[in-house]
């Protein structure tokens, strides 16, 4: 029987931010398996601020799409055929096959997760790529000190929510920055976040941030760059440290963005500011994995998806990480699992 595999390819590179322009909707056949390959539905997909770079043409930590093929991204599946022993129909898989709904693979290309421990959909989220961005850079750079100061941008995305609860963990004073009442609810009375400012409403970052920071920012996590981490630099203290994830506010500009030179501030304040990626600790992945999995049945981290529903709804849902529509985690679930053992 011939199985029909839709495709979003990547139809054109944006300028300035992306839109239904950007994306086309391809129709293939799936082939026949050859040897140590299976095919995978799609159950989830992950989508990510990191892929908006990855549609320019630069050079970067990580090749950019090429334009008519796939976006590529990591995505949860359930394996419809083997040809290979080391997956059977039914295992639940992990790879970067991104946003199509069915996929041939080498079985080197996939890692097999248990659907008993947690929700599948939580291995890309909190127990994958986005918790151990946040454990990584916020332990390994940011390394917060009991009493400490902790500010988050980005508070309540997939990474922030995590970096807040582990510095919670650590005994810092933390404090989230966020988009909206709902947010600052979310973080302040589910996630225990000490402090939390609505910069859209708020008129005087420094003044917000000098208010719910009495003793200074001991660290940073900067998830989003602009104005917001302009603010948060005046009020640092000495040897803080400020780990750099991300900078949204400025992926879709469509000229070079320009602010405040942080040289000597960071030199006043013996700072530390670290620009990283995930995949600088992939040697250290089952260390963090590890130790996010016992918080999380330790009761000791929460969680929140976003899950938008249906393969069409993909370019959506990426559309929405720029607005700040989602709360935690942003998913599509693309099918249901089917063959459950």
């Amino acid at each position: 029987m011939t199985i029909i595999n839709n495709q979003i390819i990547l139809a054109e590179r944006p300028n300035g931010m992306p839109d239904q322009n950007t994306f086309r909707f391809v129709q293939q056949d799936v082939g026949e398996l050859k040897e140590d390959q299976v095919l995978v539905r799609t159950l989830f997909v992950s989508v990510d601020p990191y892929m908006r770079g990855r549609m320019q043409d630069a050079e970067s930590y990580v090749e950019p799409y090429k334009v008519n093929e796939v976006i590529e991204g990591g995505a949860i599946g359930e394996v419809i055929d083997s040809r290979s022993g080391r997956f059977q129909q039914g295992d639940v898989v992990i790879g970067m096959f991104g946003w199509q709904e069915y996929y041939v693979a080498t079985d080197k290309e996939l890692r097999k997760i248990d659907p008993s421990l947690a929700p599948i959909s939580t291995h890309l989220g909190i127990l994958g790529m986005t918790g151990l961005t946040a454990y990584f850079g916020l332990l390994d750079i940011g390394q917060p000190k009991e009493g400490e100061t902790v500010v988050i941008s980005g508070a309540a995305g997939a990474v922030g929510s995590v970096v807040g609860q582990i510095a919670k963990i650590k005994g810092a004073h933390v404090v989230g920055i966020a988009g909206s009442n709902e947010k600052v609810q979310y973080l302040k009375e589910d996630l225990k976040f000490d402090e939390a400012i609505n910069y859209r409403s708020t008129d005087n970052m420094e003044a917000a941030l000098k208010a719910t920071c009495p003793n200074g920012i001991d660290v940073y996590f900067d998830n989003v760059g602009g104005e917001i981490s302009d603010a948060v630099f005046t009020q640092l203290n000495r040897y803080a440290r400020i780990p750099v994830c991300g900078a949204i506010s400025a992926y879709n500009l469509e000229k070079l963005d320009l602010g405040p030179r942080v040289q000597t501030m960071l030199i006043k304040k013996s700072a530390l500011m670290q620009g990283f990626t995930v995949g600088n600790y992939a040697d250290r992945f089952n260390e963090g994995a590890v130790q996010l999995g016992q918080w999380l049945q330790e009761g000791k981290l929460k969680y929140r998806e976003t899950i938008k529903e249906g393969f069409e709804n993909i370019p959506n849902a990426f559309l929405d990480l720029f607005k700040g529509n989602n709360v935690g985690k942003l998913l599509v679930k693309v099918a249901d699992h089917q063959y459950r053992k």
